[in-house]
């Protein structure tokens, strides 16, 4: 019980406090989306950008983290993509929409803060680990897939459908701060020293990251109420908060994970589809409705689910 009061809720009502202005009216849209453009484009790069810069890559990517983790990611995306065709019913661009929304959880705005508050700061390295790689990956495979689902007919190269993806994946935010991380990892390895002063600077900006995008993202999910698609939302729900962590936990037994590995990759498994699932869906204009939706219920849902998985975690 005291998982759920002492580390769950407290990130919830952050995410609970945005919607209740929002629903209020103390806040418009357009406010909203600028707190959220700030998160995403410039305080979370950022705030990964440090993360990455300063983990110790040969420590931390452990190969059965990675796959113990992506496995049950893809497997839940394979799961939502052929149920969503063959039991639903949907177009093949709906249906991979869907499968996205199974694929991609928020391993970064809920994934870190609930991590942090449940095992410490210390705790993080396993996070980073998978988000180094989560949306350089899911993008580049979501995107790939999407286009040739889409160029179907229109007689594209493969070379020319693997650019267009490579492209839209590389204009990311979030991964233009992977990447440089990565570059100031490398040059801090070779011998550069960065004055404090700077990354003072980088600290107090990752720092506005979280609460910021917290806030905002219960501003989103007000807007994105449910409305209908009740089989393809609840399909979405059971293959990102139970099949996902499920698979990975019994990967991680498998693999024989450490504690710490166990927890990284089974918490970060463990939540809710992420807003840019949706985004995902919007940007190729299918599965909106299911993508919104399935974002704002699997996110209160995950309240009790995520309880779960810390309760069975050591």
């Amino acid at each position: 019980m005291s998982a759920l009061f002492d580390v769950i809720l407290p990130v919830f009502l952050v995410v609970g406090f945005g919607y209740v202005i929002c629903w209020r009216g103390m806040l418009s849209e357009v406010a909203v989306d600028g707190i959220m453009r700030f998160a995403q484009n410039f305080a979370v790069p950022v705030l990964l950008f440090q993360a990455i810069a300063k983990l110790d890559l040969g420590a931390n990517f452990d190969p059965f983290l990675l796959l113990a983790f992506y496995i049950g990611a893809f497997l839940s995306f394979g799961v939502g993509m052929g149920a969503a065709r063959l039991w639903l019913k949907r177009p093949l661009e709906d249906s991979i929409a869907i499968g996205f929304v199974c694929l991609f959880s928020n391993s970064l705005l809920l994934g870190i803060p609930i991590t942090e508050r449940a095992y410490g700061p210390d705790a993080l390295e396993g996070n980073f680990t998978i988000i180094a790689i989560h949306s350089p990956l899911l993008y580049t495979f979501g995107i790939t897939v999407m286009e040739f689902a889409r160029a179907r007919g229109q007689n594209l190269s493969v070379g020319r459908v693997a650019l267009r993806a490579l492209s839209g994946v590389l204009h990311t935010p979030l991964v233009i701060g992977i990447l440089c991380g990565l570059v100031m990892n490398l040059l801090t390895q070779a011998g550069l020293v960065m004055p404090e002063g700077f990354w003072g600077a980088v600290k107090m900006l990752a720092s506005a990251a979280l609460p910021a995008a917290l806030f905002a993202l219960g501003g989103v999910l007000y807007r994105y109420r449910p409305e209908g698609e009740m089989r393809a939302i609840a399909l979405c729900c059971v293959a990102s908060l139970l099949l996902h962590p499920g698979v990975t936990f019994g990967l991680g037994k498998l693999f024989d994970l450490s504690v710490a590995e166990m927890r990284s990759s089974v918490v970060t498994a463990s939540m809710a589809p992420g807003v840019n699932a949706y985004l995902f869906a919007s940007l190729y204009g299918v599965a909106k409705r299911v993508a919104a939706s399935a974002v704002l219920v699997a996110t209160a849902l995950s309240v009790l689910t995520i309880w779960f998985w810390l309760s069975v975690l050591p």
